[in-house]
């Protein structure tokens, strides 16, 4: 594709498709709040009210106090992680190849993009109002883990399960797949990263999960249960721009990627802190 046939709008839109077809930690985020997003920096005000009172009714009697005046909560969702990539594909290569290849390279970008943004979501996990944490996580356990965390959630008013989705590594999802739990019918279809359902909740795996290393072979894995609101998510592709290096043959494009995220239901999320010894895996290789 030559640089003349590049239309940045276009390409902006088939990036943010590209993204979202990569997100995982971003996909359960409520990304409602993104709105005219420019510059990093930019402030997102998100806006909620508190709780309102119910009292009984009796028919023909005035209520027993005045209107209740809501209280209102506002937190700021700051735009605070700027990401940029820029690339050329030499004229030569271009000639000699797929045509394609421009739009193969911004879906490799995409998906380096969406594994930065997934980080900074799961880096929020010690924002969580409630922490389970299991020092030695097996196939036996990690189970009354998961439910233990879906009670949890469901205790702080989480009316409907369907609502809560649990984020995992891939070493933790590889103890739910060996206890050979309930999970989705073969002909649903799972969203990216799905594997299916426990006790009705979607179980997501992805490698950006946060490990922290308590010694040479114990790993801790801070896995995530948690409603689809309780994070919020704003992001913007505030440039992409294709153009001619001076001294090369070839098209590059550069773009700039604008995001920030902040938990706005800490209650709506618990922390699987959940360690594994890995000295096994060593002595199964000798």
């Amino acid at each position: 594709m030559a640089i003349s046939n590049f239309i940045s709008t276009v390409w902006s839109e088939n990036l943010l498709t590209a993204l979202d077809k990569t997100y995982i930690g971003v996909a359960n985020c409520n990304r409602e709040f993104e709105g005219d997003i420019r510059n990093r920096g930019d402030r997102v005000k998100i806006c909620g009210v508190g709780s309102v009172n119910v009292f009984d009714y009796t028919k023909d009697t005035d209520f027993a106090s005045a209107a209740q005046t809501l209280t209102d909560t506002a937190k700021t969702l700051v735009i605070e992680k700027a990401k940029a990539f820029n690339f050329q594909i030499d004229d030569v290569d271009r000639a000699q190849s797929n045509p394609k290849i421009m739009g193969h390279a911004m879906n490799v970008a995409a998906k380096a993009l969406a594994n930065a943004a997934d980080k900074y979501v799961f880096s929020l996990y010690n924002k969580a109002r409630n922490t389970i944490t299991d020092d030695n996580t097996t196939v036996d356990t990690i189970l009354d883990d998961m439910i233990n965390a879906r009670t949890i959630l469901m205790e702080n008013n989480v009316a409907d399960p369907s609502d809560i989705v649990f984020e995992v590594s891939p070493a933790i999802a590889a103890l739910i797949l060996k206890g050979k739990l309930t999970y989705s019918n073969s002909d649903t279809t799972l969203d990216n990263g799905c594997i299916g359902h426990v006790a009705g909740c979607p179980v997501y795996v992805s490698n950006n999960i946060v490990v922290e290393d308590a010694d040479t072979y114990v790993k801790y894995y801070k896995c995530l249960a948690r409603t689809k609101r309780a994070i919020a998510f704003a992001e913007q592709l505030s440039e992409i721009d294709a153009y001619r290096p001076e001294k090369r043959f070839a098209d590059a494009v550069k773009g700039l990627h604008l995001y920030g995220a902040e938990v706005v239901y800490p209650s709506e999320m618990v922390l699987l802190d959940l360690g594994i010894d890995h000295s096994e895996d060593d002595s199964d290789e000798e």
